[in-house]
């Protein structure tokens, strides 16, 4: 309890101390309400905010984070606040305030759009007031960064690549956790995590509750702002002689399949096999089980190890979870056309261009 209203005090000082940076403005602490008379006035906190001459009475509803579903709920509830106040002390103006320790992006355009204002930790600071609007956008508080990271890495992110793979069915909990190789329970929290976000639909009750992704693009969207956070891909570089790249490919896969190595092609090589795009391909880029047999198979290439001029890279798998959802295309195991759009945002030269080929022509959301 004192911890929780210690947080609570911490970040009230955080955003009085933003107001008071503005330009030619002063902010002042009324009383904050203790648990039993904020049933009566129905906000957490008052700030006096005079700016550029102008004084708005700030109420502040206090939250520990907000989702675009939280947004929904306490929306009615902070336009009240702000029109009872005025009505209750005939004020020149009322200004309810969201104030949390993170506020995800959708529920900040969600805020936006209905002219409510907010702030959270991380200085983000909005202000809908009349003659003194105030709008400062700076990244997300490291709290919502970390969570964020946590979703779209490690076994989580087999849960998300699950559901952009099979956007269009109905999934119950156990049901996607065998197809992703999670723990049922990992999947309950990314789910739960992604209903926060309004991204999902749901069907049903109990254990037979299932979901669907409604926003498909949005989660795709997400992840992609997440790909700059990440340590880039560890390649191991060979060069193959007299190797022409696109014949490369069927020989690696030749020699994958004859010694029992499970692998996907991914980035350039797989794209143009899904929605061809450049006039030719230098390089093949491939995940795979790393062991005896794919050592076996990449010495049967007459592969050798180089620094530069590379045709064949190897990006080493932990587990066949790695390869989830790879498509087999002729002869050939592609990774996933979800899985090589990602990797070819981190690539080089024409790479991001042709990952929005293949998110138009294949992927289509």
């Amino acid at each position: 309890m004192l911890q929780a209203q210690a947080s609570k005090k911490n970040l009230i000082d955080q955003f009085i101390a933003s107001l008071q940076a503005l330009p030619d403005a002063t902010a002042e602490l009324g009383g904050a309400p203790s648990a039993d008379h904020r049933i009566d006035v129905g906000h957490d906190a008052e700030v006096a905010l005079h700016v550029a001459g102008k004084f708005i009475h700030v109420l502040v509803e206090l939250k520990k984070a907000v989702y675009p579903r939280d947004v929904r709920q306490v929306l009615w509830q902070v336009r009240e606040l702000a029109h009872d106040r005025r009505a209750d002390q005939g004020v020149g103006e009322a200004l309810a305030v969201l104030v949390a320790e993170s506020i995800s992006p959708g529920a900040k355009d969600l805020l936006r759009a209905e002219r409510v204002g907010y702030f959270d930790s991380g200085g983000s600071l909005y202000l809908p007031a009349s003659g003194a609007f105030v709008y400062i956008e700076k990244p997300p508080p490291k709290s919502l960064s970390r969570s964020m990271r946590s979703l779209f890495s490690g076994r989580r992110a087999r849960v998300l690549h699950g559901l952009l793979v099979r956007h269009r069915d109905w999934l119950g909990v156990k049901n996607l956790a065998e197809q992703t190789q999670v723990s049922p329970a990992t999947a309950s929290q990314v789910l739960a995590e992604l209903e926060r976000f309004e991204w999902l639909e749901s069907r049903g009750q109990g254990p037979r509750k299932q979901r669907r992704l409604r926003e498909p693009a949005a989660l795709l969207d997400a992840w992609v702002k997440q790909l700059s956070l990440m340590r880039p891909q560890s390649l191991c570089r060979f060069f193959v002689p007299s190797m022409r790249a696109d014949r490369l490919m069927d020989r690696v896969g030749q020699a994958f399949e004859a010694h029992e190595v499970e692998y996907a092609i991914s980035h350039e090589a797989a794209a143009q096999r899904y929605a061809p795009f450049l006039s030719a391909v230098s390089q093949v880029r491939c995940r795979l089980i790393a062991g005896s047999a794919a050592d076996a198979a990449i010495a049967e290439l007459g592969a050798r190890v180089v620094s530069e001029g590379a045709n064949l890279a190897i990006i080493e798998a932990r587990s066949s979870g790695d390869l989830l959802f790879r498509e087999r295309v002729g002869d050939i195991w592609l990774a996933s056309p979800i899985q090589v759009y990602l990797d070819l945002l981190r690539g080089e030269g024409r790479a991001k261009e042709m990952a929005e080929h293949v998110r138009r022509e294949r992927i289509g959301f």
